[in-house]
């Protein structure tokens, strides 16, 4: 904390998070020692602010036929800095400069599942998950690759043959 002199009646405290509570206490202090602090103030909350933690753990895959499945670690209440957070999900065939997007608006959410009959088994995909609330979007993750669904097989093994073993 910052030492002030006596006859200072307030202090600014910086680098404080946004949108959490805070309870300030002073304490005096003079060449003899250290005083008993001040009761507790107020609880007081700072200003809310655009989400700057991205989520982590980019994942997913598998699911079914048609579907890309995209799964995240959420973020903790204390960086989601304001109210109605929730998560931007961006992503788009490997080699496609069109990124499809889409918003999650539960702060729980840690998948979201796409589902197109156009996507072939096993295609991958460049995905990116964000954060947002009601001060704007904040930051997105890096890329991560993820694979669509498999197809269940469409034809039966062919050449199957069996030989007979005996033990001597």
């Amino acid at each position: 904390p910052e030492v002030i002199n006596g006859r200072t009646h307030k202090a600014t405290v910086v680098d404080l998070s946004p949108w959490v509570e805070y309870e300030f206490r002073v304490v005096a202090s003079n060449s003899v020692g250290i005083g008993e602090p001040s009761r507790p103030s107020a609880l007081l909350k700072t200003k809310a602010a655009v989400p700057v933690v991205a989520p982590t753990n980019i994942g997913g895959g598998g699911g079914s036929r048609s579907e890309l499945v995209i799964t995240w670690e959420p973020v903790s209440e204390e960086l989601q800095n304001g109210e109605g957070f929730g998560y931007v999900v961006m992503f788009r065939p490997l080699g496609s400069t069109t990124w499809t997007k889409a918003v999650v608006a539960s702060v729980e959410s840690s998948k979201y599942i796409y589902r197109n009959e156009s996507i072939t088994p096993l295609s991958p995909f460049e995905v990116k998950v964000g954060v947002y609330n009601n001060e704007g979007e904040g930051t997105l993750s890096s890329i991560s690759i993820i694979y669509s669904g498999e197809d269940e097989p469409q034809m039966a093994p062919a050449g199957a043959s069996a030989l007979s073993v005996s033990a001597a």
